[in-house]
């Protein structure tokens, strides 16, 4: 793993948070988008050399949805960025890890990411991030 390409952080609502998060960091918000696949909106900022994700649900029942049913607003994840996302998921299913997907997927930001499940990392979900090619 290279280094921590964004931290994922659930909100409620990108309206209200966006804007909180824009007068936190002192930056705008430089895109937001749709993943149909995790049924989520995202607004990304950048701060530094630091990358802050926020994470609303676009269901009442979509994953994001239920984390903050049942844990809140705050760190949904943490991701990393890798070289070769294939090879770095071998290598962990190789060491005992669970991913949550057997083949990397669209993500935000233009990304090919694998989720680990939380269970084997002491409770933090990870992902792994490579720039698609």
């Amino acid at each position: 793993m290279e280094k921590v390409e964004h931290i994922g952080i659930a909100v409620k609502s990108l309206a209200a948070s966006v804007p909180l998060f824009e007068k936190l960091l002192n930056t705008p918000c430089y895109k937001t988008e749709a993943v149909a696949s995790e049924a989520v909106r995202t607004a990304f900022f950048q701060s530094g050399p630091n990358k802050i994700e926020l994470l609303e649900s676009a269901t009442e029942d979509g994953v994001i949805a239920k984390f903050i049913e049942k844990k809140g607003e705050g760190i949904h994840h943490i991701a990393f960025d890798v070289t070769d996302i294939r090879a770095e998921m071998a290598r962990l299913k190789s060491e005992g890890f669970t991913l949550l997907n057997e083949q990397p997927k669209a993500g935000a930001d233009d990304k090919l990411v694998c989720f680990l499940h939380p269970k084997g990392t002491n409770g933090v979900l990870i992902e792994l991030c490579q720039p698609k090619p």
